[in-house]
């Protein structure tokens, strides 16, 4: 398969990915290269917000705007591990930039910030998150594992959870009940 960058778009899970992690997922995918891919699971929310995962970390939690926000399952790789996709990229200690106005984040000192003073606003706060081997994501498209759509912040930051999946596959034209789960082959 010819190489394809696919940073900065969505990954969406076809029906007939049954893995317990992807199944109706939409992922966001931060960075793809030669040595593989890394993305974050954007609509699986957990049964935790920010109030309970700084109380967790030891970050006082100021910003009282900020205590609801939930905390996503980010995908099934380093679940102890927190990671922050946010809107504006800003000036942190371990920042990738994403896009030119997105960033993933894994250094404390971002959600330092989120607790005293609320910024970023837009934040997306996951644990783990998902990841493939050089070759492995390209594999998994030419199975039909997954279909791809270019990334739209106001998907990851304006909409709830449960919206995110159904307006990415807006963006391809299609809904999900259109998908087959039988995968077929010119």
């Amino acid at each position: 398969m010819n190489s394809v960058n696919l940073t900065n778009n969505f990954l969406i899970a076809m029906p007939a990915l049954e893995d317990l992690y992807f199944s109706n997922a939409l992922v966001y995918i931060c960075e793809h290269n030669e040595n593989g891919a890394l993305g974050i699971i954007v609509n699986r929310p957990i049964d935790m917000s920010l109030s309970g995962l700084f109380e967790k970390i030891d970050i006082k939690l100021e910003a009282e705007q900020m205590a609801k926000v939930p905390v996503y399952f980010g995908g099934p790789v380093q679940l102890d591990r927190g990671f922050v996709l946010h809107r504006p990229i800003g000036q942190w200690q371990s920042t990738l930039a994403v896009s030119s106005e997105i960033g993933l984040t894994s250094s404390r000192d971002v959600l330092a910030a989120v607790g005293s003073q609320g910024l970023p606003s837009e934040i997306l706060v996951t644990l783990g998150y998902a990841g493939w081997e050089a070759g492995q994501l390209e594999d998994e498209l030419a199975q039909n594992s997954w279909l791809t759509v270019p990334a739209k912040a106001s998907i990851l930051f304006d909409l709830p959870a449960e919206e995110r999946l159904p307006a990415a596959m807006q963006n391809l034209g299609i809904s999900f009940t259109q998908l087959s789960d039988v995968a077929g082959h010119a």
